[in-house]
């Protein structure tokens, strides 16, 4: 079996001359985005020489961004074979969803319970702006990023750096896991469905069930980005309520 090659990618040297980033920096989002796009497969191999000539930048450059990826996690070093997509095991994956969910879940009644009527109204309109973008069918990038308003929302108004920071930790882990879950044929509309109850309970300020909403919510989206991954036998699924 031949060794998957790493995919063409190319970056518009116009739009170096106008991005202030570091030319590491821009090489780090263009090699992201790739991933959670899966134009750049999980297990394939990520050959220096081919990202030079693709993206037209340095070695060091390319290396630098490499050991970036890796400590974020979305890329790992394999020996005799050099820096490959990660590619999360099913157990993996499992834990992270289970993070999520506790995290979350605590994230959206500490909103409940801190937020003002105007973050309220904002959270709201993020959805809304969510479920434009899932209607408009964006690719998932364009998904993402509009889901991403929902989130930044979510954490102003709990107001908590240590949230933030956990937030943070994850949040490119988790865009791959989600992006996976959100290409799922009618995941993204039930996920619109998901959020709107979410914000009917914040509305309430009815922390206890808006917590439990989001919990499901990522339960549900567990199910749908795990299948693929799931051994022949494995324990259920369990996540935090």
């Amino acid at each position: 079996m031949s060794t998957p090659r790493a995919a063409t990618i190319t970056l518009d040297s116009t739009s170096l001359a106008r991005v202030s980033a570091p030319l590491r920096e821009q090489v780090i989002d263009v090699l992201t985005q790739a991933i959670i796009e899966n134009r750049l497969r999980a297990g394939q191999r990520l050959v220096e020489r081919e990202l030079v000539e693709s993206l037209g930048v340095s070695r060091t450059t390319v290396r630098e961004a490499l050991r970036e990826l890796a400590t974020q996690g979305l890329v790992d070093v394999v020996p005799q074979r050099g820096a490959v997509v990660a590619s999360p095991t099913y157990d993996e994956a499992r834990d992270l969803y289970e993070v999520r969910a506790s995290l979350e879940s605590l994230i959206v009644a500490r909103f409940v319970e801190k937020a003002d009527d105007e973050q309220v109204a904002r959270l709201e309109a993020a959805v809304e702006t969510f479920a434009a973008s899932v209607d408009a069918g964006d690719g998932v990038v364009g998904v993402l990023a509009s889901k991403d308003e929902f989130y930044e929302v979510l954490l102003e108004g709990a107001g908590s750096s240590v949230f933030k920071e956990l937030v943070a930790r994850l949040q490119l882990r988790v865009h791959v896991l989600r992006a996976r879950s959100l290409s799922a044929a009618g995941r993204s509309h039930a996920t619109v469905g998901e959020l709107r109850a979410i914000v009917g309970a914040v509305r309430r300020r009815d922390a206890a069930s808006a917590a439990n909403l989001t919990s499901a919510h990522i339960r549900a989206a567990a199910h749908t980005a795990l299948d693929h991954l799931k051994p022949k036998t494995s324990a259920p699924l369990t996540v935090a309520r």
